[in-house]
């Protein structure tokens, strides 16, 4: 177990990403979720305070082994019944197919390392009309901010648990064959480097292949 990985990098996320600018994007994420739902990078329970009563069941899925630690005091004032479920190599969710009403995903996105199998692999516990709200941080579209993020990303990535600065979020989910309902991009408080966000709501396309 690393001591910075495990430790001191999730306590700095946690303390970067719960000033009350983003932690109003992250209740406007979480809005309209309902029934069972799987949050992906659930880290140290953010978004618990901001869950709708029509959620059922959350599942929570975070690569890190001290989440859930960190995440204790969070879980215990919430009264939704959460599961903690862990990811096995083969990078397949450890549920049945079409077994989730809502996918969440904060500031997630940005570290999966094989993103389309990801990307698949939601698509394949979703309900035939379930929803991915997602809350990202990704490539800015000025030209100058995009190659400083390109040439940032791989040192980046090394300090901040495998972050990309430069994904195109929202290209990713429409080649990943997501359908977009709902796209907002603004600039969230921090460097500018990391600061442009790409907030929304996607459905499967009917023509997408199921895994």
């Amino acid at each position: 177990m690393s001591l910075y990985s495990d430790h001191i990098l999730p306590r700095c996320i946690d303390f970067a990403l719960s000033r009350p600018a983003i932690m109003e994007m992250r209740a406007r994420a979480t809005q309209g979720l309902h029934g069972r739902v799987l949050e992906i990078g659930f880290g140290t329970g953010l978004n618990l305070t901001y869950y709708p009563r029509e959620v059922t069941q959350i599942y929570a899925l975070d690569p890190l082994r001290s989440a859930p630690k960190l995440s204790a005091a969070r879980i215990a004032a919430c009264p939704i019944p959460i599961q903690w479920l862990k990811l096995p190599d083969s990078g397949r969710l450890p549920l049945p197919d079409a077994s989730v009403d809502s996918v969440l995903s904060t500031f997630t996105l940005c570290t999966i390392p094989d993103l389309h199998t990801a990307l698949a692999e939601l698509q394949r516990v979703l309900v035939p009309q379930g929803k991915l709200h997602f809350l990202e941080h990704g490539r800015s579209p000025k030209p100058v901010l995009a190659r400083l993020q390109d040439l940032c990303t791989p040192f980046h990535r090394q300090l901040a648990g495998g972050c990309h600065l430069n994904r195109s979020i929202d290209v990713l989910l429409r080649d990943s064959g997501f359908c977009l309902d709902k796209l907002t991009n603004h600039e969230m408080p921090g460097p500018s480097i990391t600061a442009y966000t790409f907030e929304g709501v996607a459905h499967v396309c009917s023509n997408a292949a199921r895994s």
